[in-house]
């Protein structure tokens, strides 16, 4: 059977994200008239119609799309990483004159999500942070409603960056320079994504015949910081610090310097997200293009997505002085 064209696969091949392309084609919000012409061919030329339940939202304008953000606290919702996911899912969702709301998962309480699900305000959810048990609450009835920002499973589909193939690239780097005692601050050690790039790792240096140094992370700075404090006590031999996460490293960063460590001459730091902070502090680190992977996943539950249930974002090395 030939897969349906969504609105993801316009905005690919126009070369422009699923935000743009939704308002190119809406007609609604900023969008060149060079680019709403090029969209509206490429749309044209694959037989794009858009979905039937996404013009419902847009002609009813009351069904919104949730953005559901797994985590042990609310306070989760405070992180600036979801504000990026909402702000591009709101760009796509406004483009249907459809609303955004924003909900905290308890990790304690999956079945936040199976009720989420049944409301009936609700007509897309894009999960943030998912946990097998947490998608493992879906109801039946919003299969095909639901996409998540990290892990999936066969009936939601996922939409992440390949932080694997990033954490590898920043770990070839640092051993490339010369470092061969590289310790790695992981992200919370509950999300199943974060596996990924903790076995890219452990390759990478075994690889190269040196040895694995992990120590837990949460992505915040003050874990960052505790983080390379524990690397100096348990490995004053440590040469460079990975961290995945650029919080939990300018919070590495910080700590290595008021220890009185030169950075990045005894031991070399890096990062992952690319996040505004890291230029300024000069930071390397490799890119996490959450905007359009937020923007992918609320097209995908305003589309009814049936294309490929796993998406990899590609995340690209940015050498700045820290390494």
């Amino acid at each position: 059977m030939v897969r349906k064209v969504v609105l993801e696969d316009v905005a690919r091949v126009a070369g422009v994200s699923a935000a743009t392309a939704s308002r190119a084609l809406s007609g609604r919000g900023s969008a060149s008239p060079v680019t709403r012409a090029r969209v509206a061919s490429v749309a044209r030329e694959l037989g794009y119609v858009p979905n039937a339940a996404a013009r419902a939202l847009a002609t009813r304008g009351g069904p919104r799309v949730a953005v559901a953000v797994g985590g042990r606290t609310a306070h989760v919702l405070a992180d600036p990483y979801v504000g990026r996911v909402v702000a591009a899912a709101a760009a796509v969702a406004g483009a249907h004159e459809a609303g955004v709301s924003l909900h905290w998962l308890p990790l304690h309480d999956p079945g936040e999500l199976a009720r989420l699900g049944e409301n009936r305000g609700v007509g897309g959810i894009v999960v943030v942070n998912p946990t097998a048990e947490l998608l493992a609450a879906v109801p039946r009835a919003a299969r095909g409603r639901v996409a998540a920002i990290g892990v999936g499973t066969r009936d939601v589909p996922s939409f992440d960056v390949d932080n694997g193939g990033g954490t590898a690239g920043v770990v070839a780097h640092l051993l490339s320079s010369g470092r061969r005692r590289v310790a790695m601050v992981t992200g919370a050690t509950w999300l199943p994504c974060v596996r990924r790039a903790v076995t890219a790792y452990e390759r990478a240096v075994g690889a190269a015949g040196c040895p694995v140094r992990l120590v837990p992370g949460d992505f915040t700075a003050s874990r960052g910081e505790a983080a390379a404090l524990e690397v100096l006590a348990r490995w004053p031999d440590t040469d460079a610090v990975y961290a995945l996460g650029d919080l939990s490293a300018l919070g590495a960063l910080t700590a290595l310097r008021r220890a009185g460590v030169d950075v990045p001459g005894d031991v070399a730091v890096a990062g992952f997200d690319d996040l505004a902070a890291a230029s300024p502090n000069r930071l390397t680190t490799s890119t996490n293009p959450v905007e359009e992977i937020a923007a992918g996943a609320a097209a995908a539950v305003l589309d009814r997505y049936r294309g490929d249930p796993r998406r990899l974002y590609p995340s690209t090395l940015v050498l700045r002085d820290s390494a």
